[in-house]
């Protein structure tokens, strides 16, 4: 995937944790989308005009103005809740009176259910190489029932598959 919601390079793509990589991985699927779009608006257009041939006509190129400002619209509020999120992320990132987030001795609860999975898949393919070790650590976990809800099952099958 070639990412180009936000201007990086790869030092700056290399300090992203995965939590905010998938942020950034999100946003520039969304814009792919947008893009994908507009250009099959395009076509539609272009063929509705070509069977009233009038596809030669300025009419053509002011609706691909039209098509194209309103998908660049979108792209950037895209483009800006990513931004948003990101410093947002950041920001909380730090931690609270408990001290800095770290997962499991002060998790961040103010992380949407699919960015906890992350964090919690993260340290528990840090904590051990061997992969039965770390299934049975984690099916241990009684923090990470509550913390991961419905996405508890998934990460265990998830570990359970390296085994």
């Amino acid at each position: 995937m070639v990412i180009d919601i936000i201007d990086l390079d790869d030092p700056q793509f290399g300090d992203l944790s995965s939590l905010q990589m998938s942020m950034v991985r999100e946003a520039q699927a969304k814009k792919d989308e947008i893009l994908s779009q507009a250009e099959e608006e395009r076509g539609k257009r272009f063929r509705a005009l070509l069977t009233n041939n009038t596809a030669r006509s300025s009419m053509l190129r002011d609706l691909y103005a039209q098509i194209d400002a309103e998908a660049e619209r979108q792209v950037e509020v895209v483009r800006e809740d990513l931004l948003y999120q990101l410093a947002y992320e950041e920001h909380f990132s730090g931690g609270n009176e408990a001290g800095p987030y770290r997962y499991p001795e002060n998790p961040n609860y103010n992380l949407a259910y699919p960015q906890r999975f992350l964090v919690v898949r993260d340290y528990y393919m840090h904590v051990t190489t061997n992969p039965e070790a770390r299934l049975e650590a984690f099916g241990m976990d009684t923090l990470a029932r509550s913390y991961l809800g419905e996405y508890y099952q998934t990460l265990y099958d998830l570990l359970r598959s390296y085994c």
